[in-house]
Protein backbone atom coordinates (compact mmCIF):
# COMPACT_ATOMS: atom_id res chain seq x y z
CA UNK A 1 0.00 0.00 0.00
CA UNK A 2 1.52 3.61 -0.80
CA UNK A 3 1.74 6.24 1.54
CA UNK A 4 -1.15 8.23 -0.20
CA UNK A 5 -3.34 5.40 0.42
CA UNK A 6 -2.43 4.71 4.02
CA UNK A 7 -3.13 8.31 4.04
CA UNK A 8 -6.08 8.25 3.07
CA UNK A 9 -6.93 5.34 5.25
CA UNK A 10 -5.68 7.03 7.98
CA UNK A 11 -7.38 10.56 7.72
CA UNK A 12 -10.94 8.59 6.96
CA UNK A 13 -10.59 6.98 10.74
CA UNK A 14 -10.13 10.53 12.09
CA UNK A 15 -12.72 11.04 10.08
CA UNK A 16 -15.41 8.57 11.32
CA UNK A 17 -14.49 8.44 15.05
CA UNK A 18 -15.37 12.64 15.03
CA UNK A 19 -18.70 11.05 13.30
CA UNK A 20 -19.09 8.55 16.03
CA UNK A 21 -18.35 12.03 18.78
CA UNK A 22 -20.75 13.78 16.96
CA UNK A 23 -23.90 11.05 16.43
CA UNK A 24 -23.42 10.05 19.73
CA UNK A 25 -21.74 11.94 22.17
CA UNK A 26 -19.32 9.48 22.65
CA UNK A 27 -15.65 9.28 23.50
CA UNK A 28 -13.71 8.05 19.52
CA UNK A 29 -10.16 7.88 18.85
CA UNK A 30 -7.93 6.36 15.72
CA UNK A 31 -6.72 3.19 17.02
CA UNK A 32 -2.80 2.71 17.12
CA UNK A 33 -2.47 0.14 13.90
CA UNK A 34 0.87 -2.41 14.34
CA UNK A 35 -0.67 -4.99 12.61
CA UNK A 36 -4.59 -5.76 12.59
CA UNK A 37 -6.51 -7.75 15.12
CA UNK A 38 -8.36 -7.09 18.21
CA UNK A 39 -5.16 -5.54 19.96
CA UNK A 40 -5.61 -2.62 17.29
CA UNK A 41 -9.10 -1.83 15.80
CA UNK A 42 -9.28 0.91 13.38
CA UNK A 43 -11.47 3.63 15.98
CA UNK A 44 -11.45 3.01 19.44
CA UNK A 45 -14.85 4.20 20.89
CA UNK A 46 -16.89 3.66 24.23
CA UNK A 47 -19.21 1.04 22.63
CA UNK A 48 -18.38 -2.14 24.14
CA UNK A 49 -18.69 -4.89 22.15
CA UNK A 50 -18.05 -3.31 18.55
CA UNK A 51 -15.46 -3.71 16.37
CA UNK A 52 -15.27 -0.84 13.57
CA UNK A 53 -13.18 -1.19 10.48
CA UNK A 54 -13.25 1.25 8.52
CA UNK A 55 -12.67 1.83 4.58
CA UNK A 56 -11.59 4.97 3.27
CA UNK A 57 -11.92 4.34 -0.28
CA UNK A 58 -13.32 4.88 -4.03
CA UNK A 59 -14.26 1.42 -4.45
CA UNK A 60 -14.71 -1.17 -1.58
CA UNK A 61 -14.87 -4.49 -2.28
CA UNK A 62 -17.52 -5.85 0.53
CA UNK A 63 -17.25 -9.13 1.60
CA UNK A 64 -13.36 -9.20 2.02
CA UNK A 65 -13.94 -6.01 4.32
CA UNK A 66 -16.35 -7.95 6.36
CA UNK A 67 -14.28 -10.94 6.52
CA UNK A 68 -11.29 -8.61 8.03
CA UNK A 69 -13.86 -6.91 10.26
CA UNK A 70 -14.97 -10.31 11.58
CA UNK A 71 -11.66 -12.10 12.00
CA UNK A 72 -10.39 -8.97 13.47
CA UNK A 73 -13.40 -8.91 16.17
CA UNK A 74 -13.14 -11.46 17.61
CA UNK A 75 -16.50 -11.55 20.24
CA UNK A 76 -17.62 -8.17 19.16
CA UNK A 77 -19.66 -7.04 16.82
CA UNK A 78 -18.02 -6.60 13.55
CA UNK A 79 -19.10 -3.29 11.44
CA UNK A 80 -17.66 -1.98 8.09
CA UNK A 81 -18.07 1.89 8.01
CA UNK A 82 -17.36 2.74 4.70
CA UNK A 83 -17.41 6.18 2.19
CA UNK A 84 -16.44 7.44 -0.68
CA UNK A 85 -14.96 11.19 -1.91
CA UNK A 86 -17.68 13.35 -1.66
CA UNK A 87 -20.48 10.62 -0.32
CA UNK A 88 -21.83 10.02 2.91
CA UNK A 89 -20.41 7.30 5.31
CA UNK A 90 -22.30 4.03 5.12
CA UNK A 91 -22.25 1.05 8.02
CA UNK A 92 -22.66 -2.68 7.10
CA UNK A 93 -23.10 -5.05 9.75
CA UNK A 94 -24.40 -8.42 9.14
CA UNK A 95 -28.34 -8.83 9.58
CA UNK A 96 -27.23 -11.49 12.45
CA UNK A 97 -25.72 -8.50 14.28
CA UNK A 98 -27.95 -6.24 13.45
CA UNK A 99 -30.11 -6.83 17.42
CA UNK A 100 -26.67 -6.74 18.92
CA UNK A 101 -25.88 -3.63 17.50
CA UNK A 102 -28.77 -2.20 18.13
CA UNK A 103 -28.73 -3.08 22.18
CA UNK A 104 -25.41 -2.18 22.19
CA UNK A 105 -26.34 1.34 20.86
CA UNK A 106 -29.51 1.94 23.20
CA UNK A 107 -27.64 0.69 25.87
CA UNK A 108 -25.13 3.48 24.91
CA UNK A 109 -27.93 6.23 24.86
CA UNK A 110 -29.83 5.22 28.29
CA UNK A 111 -26.13 5.59 30.20
CA UNK A 112 -26.15 9.09 28.78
Amino acid sequence: MGKKSRDKGQRGEREFAVELQRLFGITARRGVQYRGGRDSPDVISDFEGVHFEVKRAERLSLYPAMQQAVNDAGEKIPVVCHRQSRRDWLVIVRLNDLPKLAAAIKTREESK
